[in-house]
């Protein structure tokens, strides 16, 4: 794990239904070192979307082990963008902080700049119905 902030070691993971079992990915071992890039890529199928749950704790492994140094944050960008149509694209932004209950005056402020870096600050108020597939993305 030195110098590693994740380390896959060997990890597998098989789905289960009564019919069958398909091994989705098998015996994937990675390190990613601090303030690195790390691209994931392979045809359509071969298991990208579950190795990436699996890192970001969405999923568990069916064998081996993943070490993360301490306070290590995952970020993790879904392939469609996960919006509540309900909310208001700022809300939808803070959405997160509200439930973890971290929200404060200045992350608000924070994130309306990010929206105003990513050109959407305009929209803050819009929902997201009102924005092309593009500009969720961004938002999400």
């Amino acid at each position: 794990m030195k110098d590693n902030i994740i380390s896959l070691e060997n990890i597998s993971k098989t789905y289960y239904t009564k019919e069958k079992e398909t091994l989705a990915i098998d015996s994937i071992s990675l390190n990613i070192k601090p303030q690195t890039i790390t691209a994931i890529i392979g045809p359509s199928g071969c298991g990208k979307s579950t190795l990436l749950n699996i890192i970001g704790s969405l999923d568990k492994q069916t064998k081996g082990n993943i070490k993360m140094s301490p306070n290590t944050k995952i970020g993790y960008m879904f392939q469609s963008d996960c919006l509540f149509p309900w909310l208001s694209i700022l809300d939808n932004c803070l959405l997160g902080l509200k439930i973890k209950k971290e929200l404060t005056q200045e992350k608000k402020e924070y994130v309306i700049k990010l929206l105003e870096n990513y050109g959407l600050k305009e929209f803050s108020n819009s929902f997201p119905n009102n924005l092309s597939g593009g500009m969720k993305q961004r938002v999400a």
